[in-house]
């Protein structure tokens, strides 16, 4: 049975490993070894390419009752591997829009002259055709 202590300062530790430790290979992981931090705060896209769903400049869109809609959309953009980023999921973008169409209160613009699908639509649109 391996133990750990910790030398006067507490900077240093002593290992001692008996042979069964040693007959296998070891399971310990370092920080350094890790692609990133999950507990370190992150922005959009994680050190992994991967979305993260908890920053909160998506403003809680990623839950409630559009979210997994959303989730499904924004994935598929930023998948997207077409010329015109995106344009592929026009009919998840579409099922968005009528998923924010059904919820006018939550999603609603906070300009009134514009209705829902129309903010969600034109700012789609405008995401999809910049160029990257």
């Amino acid at each position: 049975m391996s133990f750990c202590t910790k030398e006067g300062n507490g900077k240093d530790r002593i290992m001692f490993l008996t042979k069964d430790d040693l007959s296998s290979p070891s399971t310990i992981r370092h920080k350094e070894d890790e692609a990133f931090d999950p507990w370190e705060p992150h922005g959009l896209i994680l050190p992994n390419g991967s979305i993260n769903w908890d920053c909160p400049c998506l403003g809680g869109m990623a839950s409630g009752p559009c979210g997994l809609v959303f989730r499904r959309a924004y994935t598929c953009f930023h998948n997207s591997s077409s010329q015109m980023k995106g344009s592929e999921c026009m009919s998840d973008f579409d099922a968005l829009t009528k998923c924010f169409a059904k919820y006018p209160k939550l999603y609603g613009s906070k300009d009134k002259s514009n209705s829902p699908t129309d903010a969600t639509t034109s700012a789609l649109a405008d995401g999809i055709n910049t160029p990257k």
